[in-house]
């Protein structure tokens, strides 16, 4: 029979048992808990990134992601406004102005259109034949009769045959930007043209309007050359790109698939956009 210090040191150690296996059990408790706080950190950090970025096609973080983030749904309006009028009338015919560029034609033997008695009145028509479809346009001379007489020069001598749209926009600024035979965006005819633009011009779906390069500084005068850009969508622009001429509403479907398709990003941050993911090439420009 146990004497009573044997009872007193086994009640001891059966409560120093009991001790260390509720600080094993403890520290059991506070790792499952660490475990569980940091995987509910990283659950709810990605789902804020999901939420923040999945559909944002101008935030890709490399050439892969640029192409499946860009071809995200687009949303495009299917209204397509008529064209706008001018406040007043231009003086019929009027005088155009094609200085030459600083930059050579990107075309070689490019040249500039005859500049004077030029007609403000009438419309003509160009057909795109491209690898998408065929894209109709009409040619307004009220809006803008230098650069319908520049379009159709470079038409008539094959300058935008071969040639590819380089820059799509989807979100914000939704517009197909074509006209530049080196496809970089910074290609033009070799000449210049000012802007045929008024205070309250605004851009809807349908629109053909002019790239440029902003004012020149010397001249004073604006930039425009052979870029162009198709709106088929939204384009919350400032009066500053001439408005000369309509894309038709078959046209404007095809060019929705290309910005459905999405783009690469290459142009973001600034101007924005990219190179469509879909190309559309340029065979033929004939103007009737």
């Amino acid at each position: 029979m146990p004497t009573n210090v044997q009872r007193r040191e086994q009640a001891k150690r059966k409560l120093e048992r009991q001790l260390a296996r509720r600080v094993e059990r403890a520290k059991r408790r506070r790792t499952v808990a660490i475990i569980a706080t940091a995987t509910a950190v990283v659950l709810v950090a990605g789902g804020v990134y999901f939420l923040a970025f999945a559909n944002d096609p101008d935030t890709p973080t490399d050439a892969a992601a640029a192409s499946s983030t860009s071809a995200a749904p687009v949303d495009i309006p299917t209204e397509v406004l008529p064209l706008p009028t001018r406040p007043t009338a231009l003086a019929n015919p009027v005088n155009c102005e094609y200085p030459a560029s600083s930059e050579p034609a990107a075309k070689e033997g490019t040249k500039a259109p005859e500049a004077a008695g030029i007609a403000s009145t009438g419309t003509a028509a160009a057909t795109v034949k491209a690898n998408i479809g065929e894209l109709k346009l009409t040619l307004d001379r009220a809006l803008a009769p230098c650069t319908v007489n520049s379009f159709i020069s470079l038409a008539k001598q094959g300058y935008y045959d071969g040639t590819t749209c380089h820059r799509i926009g989807t979100q914000g600024l939704q517009m197909l930007q074509c006209g530049d035979p080196t496809g970089s965006g910074s290609g033009g005819p070799g000449y210049t043209f000012d802007n045929e633009t008024w205070p309250e011009l605004t851009y809807g779906r349908g629109y053909l309007a002019m790239a440029n390069a902003g004012t020149d500084e010397q001249t004073k005068k604006g930039t425009n050359g052979s870029q162009f850009f198709i709106v088929f969508g939204e384009a919350q622009l400032p009066p500053d790109y001439t408005v000369f001429g309509s894309l038709d509403e078959e046209g404007l479907k095809l060019v929705d698939d290309v910005a459905r398709a999405g783009h690469d990003g290459s142009f973001d941050p600034s101007p924005g956009g990219g190179k469509p993911n879909k190309e559309v090439k340029f065979e033929t420009v004939t103007v009737a």
